[in-house]
């Protein structure tokens, strides 16, 4: 891993948003496809992740964080059951612009005071999110939009709480084993007919002990070199990464409009992440 400090952040940024970008791939297919009920898979996905993380607690400080693990369980739950009733183009929309409310709207409370460089990256990169969701927008589902609005405002504060760790795989490990009863006992509460497929099961493992687990340790380790409002601009790229990823995984049509918007998305977030004044990608 390179050794200077933005090198590093660059380096592990990219890595934690192609983690994120197989974490959507893998919620899409077994969600979508309806080969596990969305409580089923944020248990399983949970519990998973926690057994995955287990080795990370046998040295060191155990940084039990009662709220991170209520923000991330929130989150789950409210991810998965959202896209039972939104589209993919929908959901992403209501996701990421919460996060960029959420986490942006806490800079700017903490003194962050982003240059007009950056304001016009994150627009830039806002304006290729939204090219890239809108033909796939329909009037979305109260319901869902609720629990969608709600998944973005868990996962900016997990996020904003994260850039405050001195030991992120370890306190990542903690988050995962406090959520994931409170997933099974969500999951039990509900009294609700399972839907189990092995296909489902094996994203949802899948889901739990790589892309998620794994790389929320990557996302809490690359946080402190981040302000919070790029922390929120960067993972604007998610969407474009996901769907870059359904077709080559999936099998989906490459057009003109993703290639549009991808260069618009990752040019905004270059543009941000490199525009001078204000507060800088690396503190």
């Amino acid at each position: 891993m390179p050794s200077h400090p933005l090198a590093k952040t660059v380096a592990l940024t990219v890595v934690t948003l192609l983690a994120f970008a197989g974490n959507s791939i893998l919620g899409r297919l077994a969600l979508h496809a309806e080969a596990i009920d969305p409580l089923s898979y944020t248990a399983i996905r949970l519990s998973s992740g926690a057994l995955a993380l287990l080795p990370f607690l046998r040295r060191g400080p155990r940084p039990w964080n009662p709220k991170a693990a209520l923000v991330l369980i929130a989150y789950a739950v409210a991810f998965s059951l959202a896209y039972v009733t939104l589209d993919t183009g929908t959901g992403a929309l209501l996701l990421f612009g919460t996060v960029q409310f959420t986490m942006i709207g806490s800079g700017l409370r903490q003194g962050e005071r982003p240059s007009l460089l950056r304001l016009l990256g994150i627009a830039i990169a806002v304006t290729g999110v939204v090219v890239l969701c809108l033909p796939g927008v329909s009037a979305p589902d109260a319901r869902g939009a609720i629990l969608m609005i709600a998944a973005g405002f868990a996962w900016g504060v997990y996020s904003l709480i994260g850039r405050g760790t001195t030991a992120p795989s370890a306190a990542t490990a903690c988050n995962f084993l406090m959520a994931a009863p409170l997933a099974l006992l969500v999951l039990w509460l509900a009294e609700s007919s399972a839907t189990l497929t092995l296909p489902g099961v094996l994203f949802a493992i899948a889901s739990g002990a790589t892309t998620s687990g794994l790389g929320y340790i990557l996302w809490y380790t690359t946080l402190p070199g981040h302000s919070a409002t790029s922390a929120a601009v960067v993972q604007l790229a998610v969407p474009v990464i996901a769907s870059v990823g359904g077709v080559v995984f999936l099998g989906e049509e490459l057009t003109s409009r993703l290639l549009g918007a991808g260069a618009l998305t990752l040019g905004g977030i270059a543009v941000a992440a490199l525009a001078r004044g204000g507060r800088h990608l690396v503190r």
